[in-house]
């Protein structure tokens, strides 16, 4: 497996590496744990050194699982983790919180559910409006500082928030949904993180699905399943951006490659700082994902699909009215 250092921070982590939410959380029923604790530690075994959790998958569900899986390889992995919600008594209700002492409790509460003492990467999950950026980057600083964390990162938070929170604790990482299908983050995100030296980690970097050319307009999806509640997978949205797949299709034959490995290879080759965190639940898509590292595209690949992107308009928003409202803050 390929490696890649974030940003200047020179934290070295696997091309690719592993998003564990689904195991848990998100797109139906939580996986067995033990088949859970398997397949991330399958990835290991396939050179994966970079795993992604946070305390809101399940709630704390997953971190129990990573921890679990990851025990055995501590010191060959970097392990991220988020904090930034509180929870209703039914632990579905989430709010939003990043007061530094909540930030501290959180912090407590993931060390012990990841069976560690340290936290590699640490992201504020979503920016809180109620509390200044300058506060919690000062809280994290503390936890370096501590050694309770060794890296300061923030989720799809917008420009002037990166910057903010950079001037008080250098961040790390940026982690935002970028694909082939949501290409927001080149007009302004990426150009300020290579000026800051700031790593990129694509989550949804596969469209929560939708590129690996396996939902249709006839896809059901479950009550717990959260593509349910996107706009962008109703059945009239799924239908008109089938010919986003077909242009993946085509060239994937091309290549003797799957169209979700185009779609990774096409990510991994926009920056060398970027490393994309697909997820799965089956060993075989595991697979798949990884051999993206060996999928080579040509400049005229790449001409190619920017040519045939310009022609292609995605329908549908990326999330539901209230969870958009919390993004790029």
């Amino acid at each position: 497996m390929q490696k890649r250092y974030l940003g200047k921070s020179r934290l070295e982590v696997s091309a690719l590496g592993l998003g564990c939410m689904g195991l848990s959380h998100g797109y139906g029923p939580a996986t067995d744990t033990q088949q859970a604790v398997s397949l991330i530690r399958s990835a290991v075994e396939r050179g994966v050194t970079f795993f992604d959790t946070a305390e809101v998958y399940g709630p704390y569900l997953n971190e129990e699982v990573v921890g679990e899986a990851l025990k055995p390889y501590r010191d060959q992995v970097v392990i991220a983790t988020k904090f930034g919600f509180t929870f209703g008594a039914d632990n579905k209700q989430q709010n939003l919180n990043s007061r530094p002492e909540h930030i501290r409790s959180a912090v407590e509460g993931s060390l012990r559910r990841l069976n560690t003492d340290v936290i590699d990467l640490l992201y504020q999950h979503r920016v809180d409006p109620n509390v200044p950026i300058e506060d919690v980057a000062g809280t994290v600083k503390e936890l370096i500082d501590e050694g309770k964390v060794k890296h300061f990162g923030l989720s799809e938070a917008g420009a002037q928030t990166i910057r903010r929170a950079h001037a008080i604790q250098p961040v790390t990482a940026l982690q935002s949904e970028y694909s082939l299908w949501w290409r927001e983050p080149e007009k302004e995100i990426l150009p300020l993180l290579e000026e800051l030296g700031i790593g990129f980690v694509p989550f949804s970097p596969l469209g929560k699905g939708f590129l690996t050319g396996t939902i249709t307009s006839s896809t059901l999806f479950g009550d717990d399943d959260f593509r349910r509640t996107v706009p962008r997978f109703s059945q009239q949205a799924i239908a008109a951006n089938q010919q986003l797949v077909r242009l993946l299709d085509e060239i994937a034959t091309g290549k003797g490659a799957t169209s979700a490995q185009i779609a990774l290879a096409w990510l991994l080759t926009q920056k060398p700082w970027i490393t994309p965190i697909p997820g799965t639940t089956k060993l075989p898509r595991l697979e798949e994902n990884l051999g993206a590292t060996e999928v080579v595209l040509s400049h005229e690949d790449l001409q190619k699909i920017t040519q045939a992107l310009a022609t292609i308009d995605v329908v549908g928003e990326r999330y539901s009215p209230e969870h958009q409202a919390r993004v790029g803050r």
